[in-house]
């Protein structure tokens, strides 16, 4: 009886993301393990836990596709000395072809209870993105295309984001949301354009997850990370891993219009994080691609002092 209960759970959590919003989709760079680093994606999530962690994830999209999109991206966060407020920063680069985006965010957040069981955080993210073109790299069919010169333009713009997080104060299960490029700051490469529809566009995420405990060393836990901009159709990742002493994990992940993966992770007991994914293309670029490979490492330190409660839930 409790277990049916405790997967009810799951769907209900699972079907929220799914009815929420309607059918569209995403633009920025995707992540096999938003799960495992979803500050990334919601600056609410910084400080959750009682640690600072830091990760380099660097992916590489469609292998075998000349100039296909890579991405590198570091992130640190974690708690002040009063486990309610949380800080952190991500640099970032992503290349396609002869464009590059690069740029950091610092964020902040505030962690405040709801009830004895349930935590809310709200967190707000701000930084400089660059826009790179190299136009060398770039055949016209008119060279005298003034929009597009042979050199390198560039443009820089101010990103700011939003996100909430919602969690059990014993972290078994959280749903969350976030809107990355807020306030939609325009792009204008180069003064012959005397304005420009180009903008940062809003997007708009929504994770979430919960842990089913089988048994004291044992635990599943299903995932769901829908990643939305308008007018291109949405686009959903279902995740699920399985979990064994909080140290070794295996998973899989289904994205809507594009992949499945397969992920394992492992942590040491000196507190530092691996974890590696394969993506199985399965868009119409399986026919050329050789898959998507993405590396995360990580190391957790600058833990704090906190009242050691049991993760698992009555």
């Amino acid at each position: 009886m409790l277990l049916r209960k405790e997967i009810k759970k799951i769907f209900f959590i699972l079907l929220v993301g799914v009815f929420v919003v309607e059918l569209k989709a995403q633009q920025l760079p995707q992540y096999s393990n938003y799960m495992l680093n979803n500050y990334v994606l919601n600056p609410a999530v910084g400080g959750i836990d009682p640690y600072f962690i830091g990760v380099s994830t660097n992916r590489y999209q469609w292998a075998g596709i000349t100039d296909a999109p890579r991405t590198y991206i570091m992130s640190v966060n974690g708690p002040t000395k009063s486990l309610k407020v949380g800080v952190g920063g991500t640099i970032y680069t992503d290349i396609v072809g002869p464009t590059r985006r690069t740029g950091f965010t610092l964020s902040y957040s505030y962690h405040l209870a709801v009830s004895k069981k349930i935590k809310l955080s709200l967190g707000l993210s701000g930084g400089i993105t660059q826009f790179k073109v190299d136009g060398s790299q770039i055949q016209l069919k008119d060279p005298s295309d003034l929009v597009i010169t042979n050199g390198v333009q560039q443009v820089v713009a101010p990103d700011f984001g939003f996100g909430f997080h919602l969690y059990s104060a014993k972290k078994t299960w959280y749903i969350g949301g976030s809107i990355p490029q807020m306030f939609q700051s325009q792009i204008q490469f180069n003064q012959i354009q005397t304005s420009s529809s180009s903008t940062l566009a809003r997007h708009y995420i929504l994770t979430a997850g919960y842990k089913l405990y089988i048994t004291d060393n044992f635990k599943i836990e299903p995932s769901m990370c829908l990643q939305y901009v308008p007018p291109v159709p949405a686009q959903y990742n279902f995740g699920l891993r399985f979990i064994y002493k909080n140290k070794f994990w295996i998973g899989g992940l289904y994205r809507t219009q594009d992949a499945t993966s397969i992920l394992m992770g492992y942590t040491t007991d000196k507190d530092i994080v691996f974890m590696y994914s394969y993506d199985f293309t399965t868009s119409a670029l399986g026919k050329y691609s050789n898959g998507t490979n993405e590396v995360l490492i990580g190391i957790i330190f600058n833990r704090k002092k906190s009242v050691n409660i049991s993760e698992k839930e009555n």
